[in-house]
């Protein structure tokens, strides 16, 4: 990962909760320049850090903000949605199977023709080779074995997840608020 001077493409803000801790990790909550602009005048937001950048309007002169906290606290307790990226950020971006991370594809772990149901307890990251090689079949007929059983991930178990998979670069006005071991660079 790279610590950047100069601001990323685009002037995105890294987003923190109410709590200065970001709402993502992965993917990074950032926001575009724009909307964290509208957030501002709507006084959603508090700025904490600034890009040493201003966009000008006929009558405003307004220095990008880097860094935005939420003013109202958003609860991150809510049981996380039940969705793709969340099943393969659970699971590491690996197949559960082989431990690849090209081509990944879900995987009922009893087959939909046995009554195994899509859910977070049934449902694996597998490649697509092993997803064919397992088939209709349950993991032990196939002669395979599930490395991570699955189950019902919190908030807090996927944003830990998310740490593991740290953006190309952070701008260095971001550090103080994000936790990655980093290098900085020139």
């Amino acid at each position: 990962m790279q610590v950047i001077k100069a601001p990323p493409s685009g002037w995105p803000a890294l987003v923190l909760n109410a709590d200065f801790r970001p709402l993502s990790y992965y993917p990074l909550s950032t926001w575009p320049w724009q909307e964290v602009v509208k957030a501002v005048f709507l006084e959603r937001v508090e700025v904490l850090a600034y890009y040493d950048h201003v966009v000008r309007s006929p009558s405003l002169e307004l220095q990008l903000p880097s860094v935005i906290s939420l003013r109202d606290f958003i609860d991150q307790d809510r049981p996380p949605a039940f969705t793709r990226f969340n099943v393969f950020l659970r699971d590491g971006f690996e197949c559960q199977y082989c431990g690849s991370s090209e081509d990944l594809t879900f995987d009922h772990v009893v087959p939909r023709s046995r009554g195994g149901r899509t859910t977070w307890e049934n449902i694996t990251t597998a490649c697509g080779p092993c997803n064919l090689r397992k088939g209709g079949r349950a993991p032990k007929e196939a002669g395979m074995a599930v490395h991570g059983r699955p189950f019902r991930p919190n908030v807090h178990q996927l944003q830990t997840m998310g740490r593991r998979f740290p953006p190309h670069f952070l701008h260095e006005s971001w550090l103080d608020y994000l936790y990655w071991d980093v290098e900085i660079e020139a």
